[in-house]
């Protein structure tokens, strides 16, 4: 690092407690990026398949209850935010989210540019948002080699919600309140906590195979049957 010329970047995903101390004790600024931890799963999971981190290729579900424990590469997702959000108050830290960037770019690539003592103009400002957008590096994975496909796959907000399950869901809502929604940087987050509908025709046929399945229908009702009931 120190052959390198100045400005150096370090780009991690480690805890605050394994990154060298002189980093916080020489007041090196620290950019912090955070999103939605439902979303964040679901990243992480298709990425570690992507590139076989993965030695025994998970399920999702099986992916899912590693997740909420910590038993990840990089450790608990909570622990993250539990002690990041100690530095929360530090000038020399600047905590954005991937949700912010995706809602108003041009306003966060501002921000950051203040923090860093950057001077841009508009224009530049401009051509950054075209150049770094998710449809314009996805265009040139193959630069970013073997990692490329794997860490451009959607880049949108809200992706879990094609993915969780109900109890998922809940069981997310219920960590995520326990551990981290009273935490500034927690509240910081665009958590909601959300109720999770499907497509009412999907629903409807799910909820009949399920009847059928557990007999709960005791004339064990036809389709049309059940259609008209609803």
């Amino acid at each position: 690092m120190e052959k390198l010329p100045s400005r150096r970047v370090i780009r991690t995903h480690l805890i605050p407690q394994k990154l060298p101390k002189s980093l916080f004790e020489k007041k090196t600024k620290i950019l912090v990026l955070f999103r939605n931890p439902k979303d964040a799963a679901v990243s992480f999971f298709h990425f570690t398949k992507g590139i076989n981190m993965s030695s025994d290729q998970n399920t999702w579900d099986e992916f899912f209850e590693e997740f909420i424990t910590g038993k990840v590469t990089y450790g608990s997702y909570f622990d993250h935010i539990t002690e990041w959000n100690n530095y929360l108050e530090d000038s020399n830290v600047f905590f954005i989210t991937y949700e912010e960037i995706k809602e108003n770019p041009n306003s966060t690539l501002k921000k950051i540019a203040k923090f860093f003592d950057f001077s841009v103009t508009e224009e530049e400002i401009e051509s950054i948002v075209k150049k770094t957008s998710f449809e314009s590096m996805k265009g040139t994975a193959e630069n970013y080699g073997k990692l490329g496909k794997a860490l451009f796959r959607k880049g949108i907000v809200g992706d879990w919600t094609s993915v969780f399950s109900e109890s998922q869901n809940e069981k997310m809502d219920r960590k995520f309140e326990e551990t981290v929604a009273k935490t500034k940087l927690g509240m910081k987050l665009k958590y909601e906590i959300l109720v999770l509908f499907r497509n009412p025709k999907n629903a409807a046929i799910s909820f009949f195979y399920f009847a059928k399945g557990i007999n709960m229908n005791s004339d064990q009702k036809i389709w049309d049957d059940l259609s008209k009931s609803l």
